[in-house]
């Protein structure tokens, strides 16, 4: 009996996760939280600043743009060892002064670091943003909403003239913030040896 023999076709595939790691998840409060504890961010002065706990990370594609201008001046290019060179971040283009948090989250920074004024901003789930250069009134501990402005486009670093450079990071490792803007491009299947 012969044996029928089809070609092999495999099929590269770069999935999205690939760019931002794997969806978080919100931690639920602890049992020894109170439902102000649950509900709100502290601040340093150990007072609740927000009624609502920040949100789990989004889905890919769903953050804001912090300038309010869906263009990218320059775009992140991933060092090939942790201390390298790179541009760990996006540089976005800014239509006005005000910058917006890209997702819901709690204040972990603000000051100025070399010269540069920035806001990080933790977003759960392991997912920190950091934003600069950004002059903001905004205190450590401070919630803040999807799309909240928190500060101004201020001088400094090395972001170009009229951008904001936008870093993130997934449990402490730069990721392409890209992907979580809906501006990474989107896998492609590709025959093989065939």
């Amino acid at each position: 009996m012969p044996v029928l023999l089809r070609p092999l076709t495999i099929a590269v595939v770069l999935p999205l996760v690939a760019l931002t790691g794997p969806p978080a998840v919100a931690a639920p409060p602890t049992a020894h939280a109170s439902p102000a504890q649950a509900s709100g961010a502290r601040g340093v002065d150990g007072a609740v600043h927000a009624a609502t706990a920040p949100s789990p990370v989004r889905a890919s594609g769903t953050w804001a743009w912090p300038g309010g201008e869906e263009r990218i001046v320059r775009e992140f290019v991933a060092p090939e060892h942790e201390y390298g060179p790179g541009h760990r971040g996006v540089d976005l283009a800014v239509s006005g002064d005000e910058i917006v948090s890209p997702d819901a989250g709690v204040v972990a920074f603000v000051g100025v670091v070399a010269g540069r004024p920035l806001i990080t901003i933790d977003h759960g789930g392991g997912l920190v943003s950091t934003l600069e250069p950004v002059a903001s009134g905004l205190s450590s501990g401070d919630a803040v909403a999807h799309g909240q402005v928190v500060g101004a486009l201020a001088e400094g670093g090395h972001a170009p003239a009229g951008a904001v450079h936008l870093g993130a990071r997934r449990d402490g490792r730069y990721i392409d913030p890209s992907a979580l803007l809906g501006a990474a491009e989107r896998p492609v299947l590709l025959p093989c040896c065939g």
